[in-house]
């Protein structure tokens, strides 16, 4: 006959944590990211499309796109700020309400910038200097949006998945990049030329307010990550994050930030600057017309050669182009998987690397050249950003995972994208019209990103969750 333990017996089980889903994981990490750069390509297409003319309109030609450019850098600027002060309250209150918090900022101020009165409205000095205000805005937010949205992933996928899981937010770049650029191409071929440039450029800005209210109800339902709550059950929390990672991980915030160079390089070319190229006016003559119908002076010692695609046209090329950067930013999980993230990346760099050489063959081969360096370029793109959402969280340890992360990943956009558009426009006019030195620039980026990965050592296999004390070992 047994016995009972009356005291065994009357002791509760204890209450298992509350976990996220993985449906719930993949919607609000990938929801969340798709808004942040929904709202931050919407601008990049504006800058290219109309915001020259709205906002700058005294500047002539080039001088107006980069008018416009120095205000889409300005957010890459703040970036870095933003990892620093969205990194300290996720390593120190968590990663949930940080990741709301970004996600408010980005929404308000993408809203604010489709109400700002224009230029040409007598707002000469103040309108680009409150565009100048919410760009910055934007920037502080995604710098704290995508080590959020890494994290959130990776810290609650399964054994063996990381890369798998660290897609997902990953796969929200080509996303919101359709989601903007084909909300502005619907309402290119709805609207004339006049009310396009009164106020149909405002309705995407407008429109991100629905997408924001349905990110937030998602990730206001989520739980801490188990890897976060090890951290403020075993009392590990650091009370200044960024100090404990320039302490500790200064050599892996290095390492990332290089790591991830040519991947914005890439990116920032394949988007704004074949945007900027191809619809630029083939010749003077076309250039001079252009400014005829559109009642300004034309310049002549402004102007540089493109390819003289009409912007509908090139638009709908991008968004063919990015279909691919989705689809291999998915595949791009298994592989690192499989292979490792370091190796994985190697032989993407690689291709990066040779695929620079091809840029002037491709850009000059006709419609069919184009389409394929689109492809080409948007398919490296997704096999080269999609192990970031595992590597880059991989490189720090829990307590400063967020901090380190952002760090790296947006000190990156100041060496890469931010000043991306600025060296490409210089070099394709000192080309004379040629993208062959644009192509060169990206290949010897590339050589910067491979010696980084060659000096870095493999991360898929290092301790994600127990591993808070000082750094990972990876260097």
């Amino acid at each position: 006959m047994s016995t009972k333990n009356p005291s065994a017996a009357s002791t509760p089980a204890p209450v298992p944590a509350k976990a996220n889903s993985k449906g719930r994981v993949i919607v609000a990490s990938l929801v969340g990211t798709s808004i942040e750069f929904y709202d931050f390509y919407v601008y990049a297409t504006a800058a290219v499309l109309v915001f020259p003319r709205l906002f700058f309109p005294n500047a002539e030609g080039v001088t107006a796109l980069l008018s416009s450019f120095a205000v889409f850098g300005v957010a890459f600027i703040a970036r870095p700020l933003g990892s620093i002060v969205f990194g300290h309250f996720g390593d120190k209150v968590g990663r949930k309400g940080t990741l709301v918090a970004s996600l408010l900022t980005m929404g308000i101020a993408t809203f604010l910038i489709g109400c700002l009165p224009t230029a040409e409205n007598g707002w000469t000095i103040l309108a680009p200097a409150m565009l100048v205000v919410l760009r910055f805005a934007q920037g502080l937010a995604l710098g704290g949006e995508w080590s959020g949205a890494a994290l959130l992933a990776t810290e609650n996928a399964p054994a063996n998945k990381r890369a798998v899981w660290g897609t997902f937010p990953q796969l929200g770049a080509p996303i919101g990049f359709i989601l903007a650029n084909g909300l502005f191409l619907l309402l290119s071929l709805q609207l004339d030329a006049e009310q396009f440039d009164s106020w149909g450029w405002r309705v995407p800005f407008l429109a991100s307010a629905i997408m924001v209210i349905i990110g937030l109800y998602v990730r206001l339902k989520l739980v801490e990550t188990p890897a976060f709550q090890k951290v403020v059950d075993s009392g590990e929390i650091s009370k200044l994050p960024l100090s404990r990672a320039f302490k500790y991980s200064w050599r892996q915030m290095i390492a990332g930030t290089f790591i991830m160079l040519a991947t914005y390089v890439l990116f920032y070319l394949m988007t704004t600057f074949t945007l900027s190229y191809g619809t630029a006016a083939k010749s003077e003559e076309a250039a001079k017309a252009a400014a005829d119908k559109a009642g300004k002076a034309f310049d002549p010692e402004t102007f540089t050669a493109g390819l003289g695609y009409a912007r509908n046209d090139f638009l709908i090329m991008l968004i063919i182009g990015v279909v691919f950067f989705g689809i291999f930013t998915l595949v791009a999980g298994p592989l690192a998987e499989k292979f490792g993230r370091r190796k994985t990346l190697l032989v993407v760099t690689a291709g990066i690397f040779l695929f620079g050489f091809t840029f002037s063959p491709l850009l000059g081969g006709g419609t069919v050249g184009v389409m394929a360096l689109l492809i080409i370029g948007f398919t490296l793109m997704g096999l080269t950003f999609g192990p970031m959402g595992a590597l880059l969280p991989e490189l720090f340890p829990t307590n400063v995972r967020y901090t380190g992360s952002a760090i790296a990943y947006n000190f990156s956009s100041i060496l890469g994208a931010a000043v991306a558009p600025f060296i490409a426009v210089a070099l394709w006019q000192a080309a004379d019209g040629s993208p062959w030195l644009v192509g060169i620039y990206l290949s010897s980026m590339a050589v910067l990103t491979l010696i980084a990965l060659f000096v870095t050592k493999e991360t898929r296999d290092v301790d994600y969750e127990n591993n808070s004390s000082e750094a990972v070992k990876v260097l």
